[in-house]
């Protein structure tokens, strides 16, 4: 009998050669999956100023970047264009505990200088900012006197989205290791989550069921965001920053039908009525 060593790559064609592979015998699987990752938009050269704001936005979410992945957002950045760059950022980032691994928005050379330190490149979409008062910005006014007077078309007026379209619902179980981020509104859970889970929101979080992971909401600095929960067992709660721990959790709250707010910079929890 032969030995075996090594890894054996198959193809996942359910027949090779005529003969039939079975699920078992296949040494990997493809499968597509979607992750979410913190964008951070860096306005200019990585420097003092930035790493200095980049630390006062960690202390007021200190659990909000720990681990997780991050994308820089380099369109504002021409200054990047070395491996040698990119390799300090990379650094720097693992410093303070936060794990780069792509860019976008670069130009060809910073693509190219990034891919040599490691990065990956996406191809990421920029952010629009929506006038007021539907009048165009500079940026839409100066394209239009490039292209010209012929150029110009009357567009049908767009509805403005719904405040309802930025709240995300998930009614799946969210289980240890996942992590949903509500970047636009609230979150709404209608299911557990488990230990090692973590949900983050720029408004509040409803959580229709067990909460056994981590709540992070108002990360934006809202604090008139809110937390409710069904049963409260969580590892951590956080509102604009300021949190408590299980082990700070007052007894008289756990595992019970609670709403978390800030009142004078004071974390609060109060019995659901």
């Amino acid at each position: 009998m032969s030995e075996q060593t090594g890894l054996q790559v198959r193809s996942l064609n359910p027949e090779v050669d005529g003969s039939p592979v079975s699920v078992a015998d296949r040494p990997l699987q493809v499968r597509g999956r979607s992750f979410t990752a913190v964008v951070l938009k860096l306005n200019g050269a990585a420097d003092a100023g930035f790493y200095g704001a980049l630390e006062s936005l960690m202390r007021q979410a200190p659990h909000f970047f720990v681990n997780a992945p991050l994308v820089i957002d380099l369109a504002e950045a021409p200054g990047l264009t070395e491996k040698a760059d990119f390799v300090k950022l990379v650094r720097d980032m693992r410093a303070r505990r936060l794990s780069v691994i792509g860019v976008q928005n670069g130009t060809a050379d910073q693509d190219i200088a990034a891919f040599g330190a490691g990065l990956v490149c996406l191809q990421g979409g920029r952010d629009a900012q929506v006038p007021r008062g539907g009048q165009p910005s500079k940026a839409e006014d100066a394209a239009e006197e490039t292209r010209g007077p012929k150029a110009r078309a009357p567009e049908p007026a767009q509805p403005e989205p719904e405040a309802a379209s930025a709240t995300i619902v998930v009614t799946e179980p969210v289980r240890s290791g996942q992590r949903i981020f509500a970047d636009r509104g609230d979150l709404i859970v209608m299911a557990p989550v488990s230990s090692g889970a973590e949900l983050i929101a720029h408004g509040n979080i409803h959580v229709y069921g067990p909460l056994r992971g981590r709540a992070l909401a108002g990360v934006n600095g809202d604090k008139t965001a809110r937390i409710f929960v069904q049963s409260l067992e969580a590892e951590l709660v956080a509102i604009a920053g300021l949190y408590q721990t299980s082990d700070d959790l007052d007894p008289s709250v756990r595992r019970g039908r609670v709403q978390a707010f800030l009142r004078d910079d004071t974390l609060c929890f109060e019995p659901l009525k």
